[in-house]
């Protein structure tokens, strides 16, 4: 869909561009001549009052560009005049604001020569999500996610004086060896409508007379051919015998069926077109897809996986665009959150500079925060606790002269997550994890068990971490320890199935599954999962659990049970981001059901990735037990993985 991209200066040099398929160089360089340079505001659509971004047409293709005028920067986007990308101007946006944000040090630099900027995987990033946000918005008013439709021909367009006559309405179709990268368009399919179908070249697109009949023929012969050339265009992915036997083919032969619903006549003609690659291929390259480590992790010098937390720096950073270009314009918040915290700062207007606070004074903003809170999906409790924690730091405070009342509340505030988000001790799994395999005295693996309520995502989440594991070139063996839901075995095989290709094709650790089937004991499975990875040079165990209701008291005494033969390292409960107040009680009762002085070790909330900026669940739990959270799972992939960044999770609740 989208040609290439630049990011330029002002004087004409590219910082950086993305090239998908080529374009003429004279395309950008026109646009910098005519609507910089000369300044014709004949040849482009500026902005309008509705956002959309200026709009340059040559040459049958559409130039979208915007500008960072404070940098003197040029961010420009091109694709064919035939399609209509509605994600365009919110690309430009998101680029904008992520490129000046990371690399404006480098070029407001004096005396700057060169400027480094490896923007691949932020760009890369943002077609994914644009992408995937169009596709689940599905199409508009009923029409196809992609309009073929003939470039305009209106006087803002000068394309018609330069260009030859239009090509027919067909889209260009990609060399299938070419060398430009394709990234967006892979990982993301896209619909083709059917009003491109006829760019696909096949043998029979034209009605031709029959030899030796001069053409005529009866009225039934002759609607038969016609039934037989219009059928629908094929996708293009049949064989070449097939579209030539398929070309020189009558009608549609019918199928015959017999009395019990089978049909007589079945030649075995594969009649799906869709897949005709081998299962087993299409197999390997998702699971190849779906887990590339050098897309959601980084290595140090010392050749340690590190989680990259990429998503987090990106929304933090286009969050604080949109909280600045809201700030400058000065439109009012929109939303249920934007009018809580404007209500917040309303109730302020009347208290000027330099007065103490009393307890009367912070009644009503403090009731306001809390409500703030809640629609974040923080529990009543936690807000509570949160509210008054703020209330103690800001009674008797004498306000600044020249800091606003609202700045204060929300210093305040953030200063109270950050302190029960942060955590009291170290959070290094990998160190913690070497100082036990490495130790001089007698070997033993690292032991991790999961547990949680039911559909949380715990052995999804398991082969998570155990893909991070991998990729540290550890040996992991994966417990089976969920003997009463049925398929839960199967279900950590396939997971096994697909590491075990993933490091053989890496060269990197080693996986196996221990199970022993269902209605066992999970408590002697685990058990017996580490002494078999002892005794067969294993580093890290991770134990799967049944899920199990937290209320349930007959289910969860049988923890107490499991901590005690198994001997975890690290208990790691799995939590809903979407779960509200019932955050609460869960957290308590898992923590308190391993026996006498054995608590949880960590959280890791699950399906972040749903719920937007109401991340009120990981305050919740941290707020209910003092204990941290160590991952954020973002997806259904096996790098889907993240680190808690406080200060992203602090942004997110104050927005």
């Amino acid at each position: 869909m989208l040609d290439t991209f630049e990011i330029i200066t002002t004087s004409g040099v590219v910082l950086w561009s993305k090239t998908y398929v080529p374009v003429a160089s004279s395309l950008i360089n026109n646009l910098i001549r005519e609507v910089f340079v000369e300044e014709r505001g004949a040849n482009a659509r500026a902005e309008n009052s509705g956002g959309q971004k200026p709009t340059y047409r040559r040459d049958g293709y559409t130039l979208k560009w915007t500008a960072a005028k404070d940098l003197g920067l040029i961010f420009v986007a091109v694709y064919q005049s035939l399609l209509q990308i509605r994600w365009i101007d919110k690309l430009l946006e998101n680029v904008r604001a992520l490129f000046t944000e990371l690399y404006r040090d480098q070029i407001t630099k004096p005396n700057c020569s060169a400027v480094d900027c490896p923007f691949d995987q932020y760009f890369d990033r943002q077609i994914q999500e644009l992408e995937k946000l169009d596709k689940d918005a599905g199409p508009q008013r009923g029409g196809p996610t992609i309009d073929v439709t003939p470039p305009t021909s209106d006087s803002n367009d000068n394309s018609a004086d330069d260009m030859p006559p239009p090509p027919k309405p067909v889209l260009r179709t990609l060399n299938s060896n070419t060398s430009h990268d394709t990234t967006s368009t892979d990982v993301t399919p896209i619909p083709t409508p059917d009003a491109s179908r006829p760019g696909t070249p096949r043998a029979n697109h034209l009605l031709t007379g029959r030899p030796g009949l001069g053409g005529r023929g009866s009225r039934r012969s002759r609607k038969g051919m016609v039934a037989g050339n219009s059928a629908p265009v094929s996708s293009g992915d049949e064989t070449p015998a097939n579209a030539s036997k398929k070309g020189t083919k009558g009608a549609k032969k019918m199928r015959k069926w017999d009395a019990n619903g089978h049909a007589d006549e079945d030649d075995g003609t594969t009649l799906d077109y869709s897949a005709p690659v081998a299962s087993s291929n299409l197999s390997n390259a998702n699971v190849e897809d779906s887990a590339e480590q050098e897309k959601w992790g980084t290595r140090t010098a010392k050749g340690e996986y590190m989680l990259k937390d990429i998503g987090d720096e990106m929304n933090a950073i286009l969050s604080s665009a949109n909280s600045n270009a809201g700030a400058t314009n000065g439109d009012a918040a929109s939303g249920l959150v934007g009018s809580s915290i404007g209500a917040i700062s309303g109730l302020f207007r009347n208290v000027v500079g330099g007065k103490t606070l009393t307890k009367e004074d912070l009644v009503k903003p403090l009731k306001g925060m809390e409500d703030h809170l809640l629609k974040k999906n923080v529990a009543r409790e936690a807000a509570v606790r949160l509210c008054n924690s703020v209330e103690r730091d800001l009674i008797g405070m004498k306000t600044g002269n020249f800091t606003s009342i609202d700045t204060t509340l929300r210093t305040a505030m953030e200063k109270a997550l950050r302190k029960i988000l942060t955590p009291t001790s170290p959070l290094d799994l990998l160190r913690e994890i070497q100082s036990t395999v490495r130790s001089s005295t007698k070997r033993r693996p690292y032991v991790i068990s999961i547990v949680g309520v039911n559909g949380v995502g715990k052995s999804t989440n398991l082969s998570k971490i155990a893909f991070f594991l991998l990729q540290n070139h550890y040996r992991v063996l994966i417990a089976a320890g969920d003997t009463f839901r049925s398929g839960a075995v199967e279900q950590l095989r396939v997971h096994v199935n697909n590491l075990k290709e993933l490091t053989q094709r890496q060269g990197k650790g080693a996986v196996d599954l221990f199970e022993k089937g269902y209605g066992k004991d999970a408590a002697h499975i685990a058990r017996d999962s580490v002494e078999y990875a002892a005794a067969h040079a294993y580093d890290v165990v991770l134990i799967d659990t049944a899920g199990r209701r937290h209320n349930d008291a007959r289910l969860m005494s049988s923890l107490e049970k499991f901590a005690e033969l198994a001997k975890p390292d690290k208990i790691l409960m799995v939590g809903e981001a979407l779960v509200g107040s019932d955050a609460v009680q869960q957290a308590r009762h898992f923590d308190a059901a391993f026996g006498v002085g054995r608590r949880l070790d960590g959280f890791i909330v699950s399906k972040c990735d749903t719920v937007g900026d109401m991340v009120g669940t990981l305050v919740s739990m941290v707020h209910a037990t003092g204990i941290p959270v160590l991952f954020l799972g973002t997806g259904q992939h096996y790098g889907d993985l993240r680190v808690l960044r406080v200060e992203s999770v602090v942004g997110l609740l104050m927005q």
